[in-house]
């Protein structure tokens, strides 16, 4: 110790803050005065193993301590550290010097068995992620030590009281005094409140205590403990060690491992659910390493943030907005100004007082999406190191920053990410999600991903570890069982269809032939139509996977001639919410038809047999669609639907189309019944009003008849119309209630064969000349040149 320390006797308690960039200044500089022998730190001792990793270079904060149920990776427990804890700078300091560093928290393994038991070990420091609160616990009063410290110095915020108090003190000085104050005003609050209502913490710290005697007896007082502020009373706390070790008798176990993992400042704020959480990791982050103008160089990423986003900002802008903090921080007595004098400053400068950009502020810069890294060396499942090994060899690299990747499979690259992100996907470690391409893309030759890394998926890779050693055969093992414990066929299929995506080929025969039993077996046509589509959706991968689907193709034909034939019992008397889920069916399956047919002819057409069934499939499923427009048992809903089906493949004429409708709302059809034949004709958003918008005769009927619902049966049927027409963008209402204010009825019925009397871009035929107009346009954006082949 040295001569400032002279007259401290015993161990050298410093009380943090979790994640307090000061605490992790204040911690650096006691130590280097101190220079204790040994350094104590609160975590689980089962780490102490893994404390020398923290010096290889490759492991970055933010990262955590994992530990995990040896036989149920599901139960586990985070420990995190960011580069500003004082935990990983007296790590650190530790490990540079030399001297031995320990955890001395109670072990991961109590803590673990706890949670069996729905307990919540610790609210107020490390604790654990996904835990539920103690019932019992929760009932007493659980304090904030800082809030109320803060509330007793007469802030209403305690992150605005802990800045003034410890992230803007100057560390000259005497280095121990900080840690003395804050010791005083938590036994202040020790005795008012005792165990503050976490409970367990008599628990913990019994342990706590056991450890310090023993590092004591070892090291004499030259001893350096680093734990959350609210625990050292209870270390200065003079206890036999018999009461201490009843304390700890009988405590529930269970066995652990343990290991490191990635981390994220977006997991450290308390909005994500992290109880010692922060509200400003990334800001946090930034007072710890800006050694000088922290101001001045964080008004500076501001800018720079808003310039990568293409808003205009200045040197002006900067030079003003620290001004401005610096202004607001003297109006309000502030030593120096915090974050919330440099968002008013940003908001009022660089904002032009709005607080859409200023959330770009928050979420990119004061939580900030900093991830982690792990060296390879740390301990981890051989499904994590075999994911690690396909990240590092396609280039794949986790990151916590959303983001959208779009992936062409004709690339071996490209192919090989998307069948990781299918078999991780299968495994329950959802890394990526298939989303919407920007392009608006529908091919099969493309997939857009939606990206980002959570601390949590390390835990999914491990529980995932139960199924194999490598991504490929966990996979393979996880689809095989689903299948078998699918209960609907429909999940059957979905399964299918993803042991395609992810190129599984052992696990498809199983799934096929799981998926055969089931469909000779199931007799609900419900269960049916909303298996097929997933079904045929398979037959479409062949192509760019390369993968053999003919066993696919005859169960899917089947399939499809079971819905044809029991469709149409099916849909008689039924009520409204059966009918609404049966037409969905009735979609589905229509454009389920139009796969199935086109992969039938192609393989047809391969073996050169013709393409004949290609006819037979459709025709078949036309028939059926028939069928359902005009049967009178069958709903409004379906049969609407059904006549707009065949119009829109041809099958049905306009006159038709014009007649069904008329019949549908006849006088003898009661209002509720015709204004669902409407909503299946012309709603769903499936182009229902543009329909209307180029038919007025369409139009003219279903204006006609809405003018002669009775008034008692019209509030009956609006919130059904409300819903159909609501879902048109708002160019196309507009249209049609201009032609409806025109009449289109007597505007269709006065029409003549040109057209002359219909509005402007409305007639029965086609404007030859206004056609021809758009030609030398097209001709330029298609890059063609007149008279060639594609132009004719």
């Amino acid at each position: 110790m040295t001569s400032q320390d002279t007259a401290r006797r015993g161990p050298l308690l410093l009380g943090v803050r979790h994640h307090g960039p000061g605490s992790a200044r204040a911690v650096a500089a006691a130590l280097d005065a101190a220079a204790p022998r040994v350094v104590l730190i609160e975590g689980p001792p089962e780490a102490d193993a893994l404390i020398p990793l923290a010096a290889d270079p490759e492991l970055r904060p933010p990262v955590a301590l994992l530990a995990h149920v040896v036989d149920e990776p599901g139960r586990s427990a985070f420990w995190p550290f960011a580069a500003f804890s004082p935990e990983w700078v007296a790590i650190r300091w530790a490990l540079r010097q030399g001297v031995p560093a320990r955890f001395i928290d109670i072990p991961a393994a109590h803590t673990l068995a706890w949670q069996r038991e729905a307990a919540l070990p610790d609210a107020e420091s490390e604790g654990s992620e996904g835990e539920e609160p103690d019932q019992e616990a929760s009932l007493r009063l659980r304090i904030d030590p800082l809030a109320v410290l803060a509330e007793t110095a007469g802030y209403d915020d305690p992150e605005r009281w802990w800045e003034d108090v410890i992230e803007h003190r100057a560390t000259a000085g005497d280095v121990f005094a900080p840690f003395d104050a804050l010791g005083e005003a938590m036994e202040a609050l020790r005795e008012t409140y005792g165990d503050g209502g976490h409970d367990r913490d008599l628990v913990r710290e019994a342990h706590m205590r056991l450890q310090l005697r023993a590092a004591q007896k070892e090291f004499g007082d030259d001893v350096a403990v680093v734990c959350g502020a609210w625990h050292v009373p209870a270390l200065r706390r003079r206890t036999t060690v018999t009461a201490d070790r009843a304390l700890l008798k009988g405590l529930p176990k269970a066995k652990a491992e343990m290991t490191w993992v990635p981390w994220t400042h977006r997991r450290l704020s308390r909005a994500s659910g992290y109880g010692a959480g922060i509200e400003s990791p990334g800001w946090y982050g930034h007072l710890f390493h800006a050694m000088d103008r922290p101001v001045e160089r964080w008004m500076t990423k501001v800018a720079g943030l808003f310039r990568e986003e293409d808003r205009i900002v200045s040197s002006a802008h900067v030079i003003e907005a620290v001004r401005l903090a610096g202004s607001l921080a003297a109006m309000r007595g502030r030593p120096l100004p915090g974050l919330t004098e440099t968002t008013d400053a940003v908001r009022a400068v660089m904002c032009d007082g709005s607080d859409v950009p200023l959330a770009l502020v928050r979420d990119r810069l004061v939580v900030g999406d900093v991830l982690g890294e792990v060296p390879e060396s740390a301990p981890a499942v051989p499904l994590q190191r075999d994911l690690t090994r396909l990240q590092r060899t396609l280039r794949f690299k986790p990151e916590a920053l959303e983001r959208e990747v779009e992936l062409d499979l004709r690339k071996d690259t490209d192919a090989a990410r998307g069948r990781l992100l299918h078999r991780l996907r299968l495994l329950g470690v959802d890394w990526g999600e298939p989303a919407r391409s920007a392009r608006g893309s529908t091919g099969t030759f493309r997939e857009t991903w939606r990206m980002r890394w959570e601390p949590e998926l390390s835990v999914r890779v491990a529980e995932a570890g139960v199924w194999g050693t490598t991504v490929l055969s966990a996979a393979t093992a996880k689809a095989e069982a689903d299948a078998v414990g699918a209960r609907a066929l429909a999940e059957v299929t979905g399964l299918a269809e993803r042991c395609l995506l992810a190129e599984l080929p052992d696990a498809l025969p199983v799934v096929m032939r799981i998926l055969a039993d089931r469909a000779a077996l199931d007799t609900d046509v419900g269960h049916l139509a909303q298996a097929l589509p997933a079904l045929v959706r398979s037959l479409r991968y062949g192509d760019v996977r390369g993968t053999d689907t003919r066993a696919l193709t005859g169960v899917a034909a089947g399939l499809a001639e079971r819905v044809f034939v029991g469709l149409p019992p099916a849909c008689a008397q039924l009520d409204a919410d059966a009918a609404a889920e049966l037409r969905g069916h009735v979609d589905a399956v229509h454009g389920a038809v139009g796969l199935l047919a086109e992969s039938l002819a192609a393989r047809e057409e391969g073996t050169g047999s013709g393409s004949g069934v290609d006819a037979g499939i459709r025709g078949r499923w036309h028939r059926v669609l028939r069928v359902l427009a005009a049967r009178d048992t069958v709903p409004g809903v379906i049969q609407g639907r059904s006549a707009r089906l065949l119009l829109d493949d041809g099958e049905l004429s306009e006159e038709e189309a014009a007649r069904l409708m008329g019949l549908a709302l006849s006088p003898g059809t009661p209002p509720a019944e015709a204004a669902a034949w409407i909503e299946g004709f012309v709603g769903g958003g499936s182009g229902g009003g543009m329909l209307l918008v180029h038919d007025e005769r369409l139009l003219a009927l279903v204006d006609g008849w809405l003018s002669a619902v009775p008034a008692d049966a019209f509030t009956d049927v609006l919130p059904l119309l409300r819903r159909t027409f609501s879902a048109y963008e708002t160019g196309v209402r507009r249209t049609l209630g201009e032609l409806i204010s025109r009449g289109p009825a007597a505007t269709a019925a006065r029409a003549t064969p040109t057209g002359s009397t219909a509005p402007p871009g409305f007639a029965p035929h086609l404007d030859v000349p206004r056609a021809d107009a758009v030609l030398p346009v097209l001709v330029a954006l298609l890059g063609l040149e007149e008279g060639s082949h594609e132009y004719a």
